[in-house]
C-alpha cells in the first residue's frame, strides 16, 4: 500500500480520490492531516491522532454488517469523501470519514485529534466548558472531540473536501514510514466476533491526546495488510 498524496501541500483540502479507497487503507493515512472546523468564533484547526478503520459488509464490527442499509447507515453507502456523523448513548456524536466506491459502505471513526496551535486549543476548551487535566480529556476519544468542535448529526453528510463545508480536511503532516504510527485492536466491539481482534485501530505511540493506549500495540508496516 503506498500513499498517493505524497505530493500534497500542507493545507491543501484532501481530494476527493483521497477517499475512494478502502477504509484499512485510509485510516492511517489519515493520521497527521488536518481536520477543519468552521465556526462563528472561527476556525478550529487540529491534527489526527487516532483512527479506526470499519470496512465494508463483511465487518462484523460494523454498522452496515451484512449489507445493513438503515436511515442511519444509508450515508455509508455514498462514495467517499463525506460525513457519517452517529449517536452513541444518547448523548455522544461519533465523527466518520465515509471511504470507497459508492454502494461499499466503509468508514474511519476518527477517535482523537490534537489542536495545531493555542487559538485553536483555547476554541476546544470553551467548547467542552469542562477542567482538563490531561491533553485526552480535551478530544482524546470520539464523543470528546465532537464536543470540542462541535460536531453533531446536522453535519451528516457533509463533503469533506470542499472548504465551504461546516468541516473538512486538508493535508498535515502525515509521514508513511513514521515508526510512530501503531496499531491495535478496535475500542468496545466484543460484539464483533473474529473481527473484534482485528488491529484496525490506527494511531500515534505514546501520544498525549490517544483516547487508549494499547501496551501490545504493533507498529504499523505500510507494505504489509493488516
Amino acid at each position: 500500500m503506498k500513499s498517493t498524496h505524497a505530493n500534497f501541500h500542507k493545507g491543501d483540502l484532501l481530494p476527493c480520490s483521497f477517499y475512494r479507497r478502502s477504509a484499512l487503507e485510509v485510516a492511517p493515512l489519515l493520521l497527521g492531516q488536518t481536520l477543519v472546523r468552521r465556526t462563528e468564533d472561527g476556525d478550529i484547526r487540529c491534527r489526527i491522532i487516532e483512527t479506526e478503520s470499519y470496512g465494508g459488509v463483511a465487518d462484523k464490527g460494523s454498522h452496515a454488517y451484512g449489507g445493513r442499509r438503515t436511515t442511519r447507515t444509508e450515508i455509508m453507502f455514498h462514495e467517499g469523501g463525506v460525513a457519517y456523523i452517529y449517536l452513541i448513548y444518547g448523548m455522544y456524536n461519533c465523527l466518520n470519514v465515509v471511504t470507497g466506491p459508492m454502494d461499499d459502505p466503509q468508514a474511519v471513526l476518527i477517535r482523537a485529534v490534537e489542536p495545531l496551535t493555542p487559538a485553536d486549543e483555547v476554541l476546544m476548551r470553551n467548547n467542552r466548558d469542562i477542567i482538563i487535566r490531561k491533553p485526552a480529556d480535551l478530544s482524546g476519544g470520539p464523543g470528546k472531540l465532537c464536543r470540542a468542535l462541535r460536531i453533531d448529526k446536522s453535519f451528516n453528510g457533509s463533503n469533506l473536501y470542499e472548504s465551504d463545508s461546516p468541516i473538512w480536511l486538508e493535508a498535515g503532516q502525515h509521514q508513511v514510514d513514521s515508526p510512530l504510527i501503531v496499531q491495535a485492536p478496535r475500542i468496545n466491539i466484543d460484539y464483533a466476533a473474529e473481527y473484534a481482534a482485528k488491529p484496525w485501530r490506527f494511531y500515534y505511540l505514546d501520544h498525549p491526546y490517544v483516547s487508549v493506549l494499547d501496551k501490545n500495540a504493533k507498529k504499523w508496516n505500510a507494505s504489509e495488510p493488516s
